[in-house]
């Protein structure tokens, strides 16, 4: 850019800065350049040197050094713990057992003192008949008629606080490991010269006068537009990103699966997380002996440990469809059923405890529900799984309800979340008959999403549920990963901030 193009689009205060620098002659500190500028504030000193820094006309020099100064003053004239049993030692011939010096000190203080004297090889610690003895080393007589480098160090600080050269490093080290002696600061020098850019710019010459930055409602509507200069800005130039406060994504994520459910006519619903195993298996003719309820896939409760059902109607009703199938045509598992088992309380490991809880209350047509809800399975966290996790699911029961319009539920909901390929392929699951696990395409291969199915006999007839119902639970997480292109799941759970400003909006 040309020197004159860049005069044209320096603030009032930029210019301010490189005349100040250009009368001083010389690299300057912000301080003389607020003061040669005329500035209020060192803060606007700096804000122009951050924008003319980023055109390339100031060079900035940064140098840093410790300073110290003293915390607390009074140590000076109480003098240091080691220093008081120095001489109360020295009065009583060398020597004072540990028991007499919380006469000369607080009784914190004693093993502080004992401590450093023995640090700093001031007196000899023993133990004699179950006695702490302690009896000063010939260095320690020494320091009778002189200060030791700390307290010398200390006084001087308290005169004056002092830079990094003007100490002993290894005394102030001392210093510092003790607690509320001293402060440590970092002090930090900055120089300012101009570029040789910059004197371009200034060998043009720069006028200071008044320009209008920003356009504002009383200058169209007065018509002083006209009459005023206008800035001119360099659309090219830095500017800080600004990030506006929005909800998390997978928060927006969650919006979008409930919106568009809701459009498609469904309801929402949900239920408690603690649940006893009858609701989440038995009820959904889950064998009591499946691998599913394994303390290694179950998170089982010892607080409480059981949950009652006191609906006996339904206990012994499930209770036979498990054994013989009852009166749905199965020949059921062909076991001896245990209420002790059905009744374990545990952390539910899906949300379809939620559909069959509400299909038990509500077993006429039409039902079309669904639920966003979390979950839990004793699983080992790695790149693909959590132990709590969030489930989609959902139902439709109606007397024409069909495989087929599974099918085109799903295939919608996924169309309108963005993938367009969707295929639904032979699965198994215990309560539903037919079973199909979902599949979206993406990046070149299908990718498993969750499983659906209808419901089989066995699960609703205890319910009096006389119609079809068509069931899926879907992935929440994994449909995440697949949107951001994410390949470890754990990446949606953890704070970066980074990420989350600069996540889109949409």
């Amino acid at each position: 850019m040309k020197a004159s193009e860049t005069l044209q689009e320096l603030s009032p205060q930029e210019k301010r800065v490189l005349i100040a620098l250009h009368q001083i002659g010389r690299p300057a500190t912000p301080e003389e350049v607020c003061e040669i500028g005329d500035f209020s504030q060192q803060v606007e000193v700096m804000n122009a040197v951050s924008w003319l820094q980023s055109k390339g006309l100031i060079a900035i020099q940064e140098s840093a050094r410790k300073s110290y100064s003293l915390r607390n003053r009074e140590v000076v004239s109480e003098r240091l713990p080691e220093r008081k049993v120095l001489d109360f030692a020295r009065e009583k011939g060398g020597m004072v057992e540990s028991s007499e010096l919380t006469k000369i000190l607080r009784t914190e203080e004693v093993p502080i003192a004992i401590g450093w004297l023995k640090r700093k090889g001031l007196a000899n610690i023993e133990k004699s008949d179950g006695k702490i003895v302690i009896t000063i080393t010939p260095k320690g007589e020494s320091m009778s008629g002189s200060m030791m480098d700390d307290e010398r160090l200390l006084l001087a600080l308290s005169q004056n606080d002092l830079s990094e050269d003007d100490v002993d490093g290894k005394t102030v080290s001392q210093l510092k490991s003790r607690q509320d002696l001293i402060t440590e600061r970092l002090i930090v020098s900055r120089k300012l010269s101009l570029t040789d850019a910059a004197r371009e710019v200034v060998d043009l010459g720069i006028e200071l006068k008044d320009e209008v930055a920003q356009i504002s409602p009383e200058l169209l509507q007065t018509g002083r537009w006209k009459e005023v200069t206008f800035r001119k800005y360099d659309v090219r130039t830095f500017a800080p990103s600004v990030y506006p406060g929005k909800k998390h994504p997978l928060t927006r994520m969650a919006d979008e699966v409930r919106r568009i459910f809701v459009q498609m006519g469904f309801t929402e619903i949900d239920d408690e997380y603690v649940q006893p195993a009858f609701w989440n298996m038995d009820a959904l003719f889950t064998p009591q002996d499946h691998p599913a309820r394994d303390l290694q896939d179950t998170f089982y409760l010892k607080n409480p440990a059981r949950i009652e059902i006191d609906d006996e109607e339904l206990i012994r009703v499930v209770k036979s469809v498990h054994e013989d199938g009852w009166n749905t045509g199965s020949l059921g598992w062909r076991y001896k059923w245990s209420r002790e088992e059905a009744e374990r309380a545990l952390l539910r490991t899906h949300t379809t405890v939620c559909t069959i809880k509400y299909l038990a209350k509500n077993p006429d047509p039409p039902v079309k529900v669904f639920s966003l809800s979390r979950i839990f399975r004793n699983e080992a966290i790695d790149s693909t799984h959590l132990p709590e996790f969030v489930q989609i699911e959902g139902i439709i029961m109606e007397k024409d309800a069909s495989f087929d319009m599974l099918c085109g539920v799903l295939r919608e909901f996924y169309r309108q979340m963005g993938f367009e390929e969707v295929r639904l392929r032979p699965g198994y699951f215990p309560y539903t008959e037919p079973s199909a696990e979902v599949e979206v395409h993406y990046n070149g291969k299908w990718m498993e999403l969750g499983g659906a199915g209808v419901f089989r006999p066995e699960v609703t007839a205890p319910f009096g549920v006389r119609y079809p119902v068509l069931a899926w639970g879907l992935g929440f997480e994994r449909l995440a990963m697949l949107r951001w292109n994410l390949t470890d799941i754990r990446e949606l759970y953890i704070s970066d901030i980074d990420l989350l400003r600069k996540s889109p909006i949409f």
